[in-house]
């Protein structure tokens, strides 16, 4: 592993759990989701998640979102974050590393002429007990900032 990347390990692995969603534009819904963070060696993380409907019962349905992305530390516990969505939308985090917590805000969001309008991200993520926890904001459809996603994940399997 890169000694840059030492302020991110502790997301090191494949991490599966569930969360709930929602939005004013959308009905509330419940979700699995699988992140994976994983390095070559170069100063980042490589970072996959996908998630899926689940029913009343917890059953897996359809597919929902999915993004990849990198994450690359800086210096004075600073986060860079670029994130790719399949539906046309690309955003850049900016952030800060504290401990077993990070938070970030977009600097940049693009989008392709038949995306969702999405005009700005929040996200925290950090370590509750031996679980990672996330919420994730968003900015869409003309209505500002406020809460979209949140989750609680186990860590499945170790860094490799």
């Amino acid at each position: 592993m890169h000694p840059d990347l030492a302020p991110l390990a502790f997301l090191l692995g494949r991490w599966e759990g569930a969360g709930i969603g929602g939005y004013p534009t959308i009905e509330s819904f419940r979700f699995g989701q699988e992140i994976s963070f994983s390095h070559n060696g170069k100063p980042f993380l490589i970072y996959v998640s996908r998630t899926w409907r689940l029913d009343d019962e917890g059953q897996i349905g359809l597919p929902l979102g999915t993004e990849r992305g990198s994450w690359r530390p800086r210096p004075d516990n600073e986060v860079e974050v670029m994130l790719a969505h399949p539906t046309g939308i690309v955003e850049i985090y900016l952030g800060e590393i504290s401990g077993t917590r990070i938070e970030m805000a977009t600097d940049v969001v693009a989008r392709t002429a038949s995306a969702k309008e999405v005009t700005a991200g929040h996200r925290l993520y950090g370590l509750v007990g031996e679980d990672l926890a996330y919420a994730y904001d968003m900015a869409a459809m003309g209505l500002p900032l406020q809460p979209h996603l949140s989750a609680q994940l186990k860590r499945v399997s170790p860094a490799g």
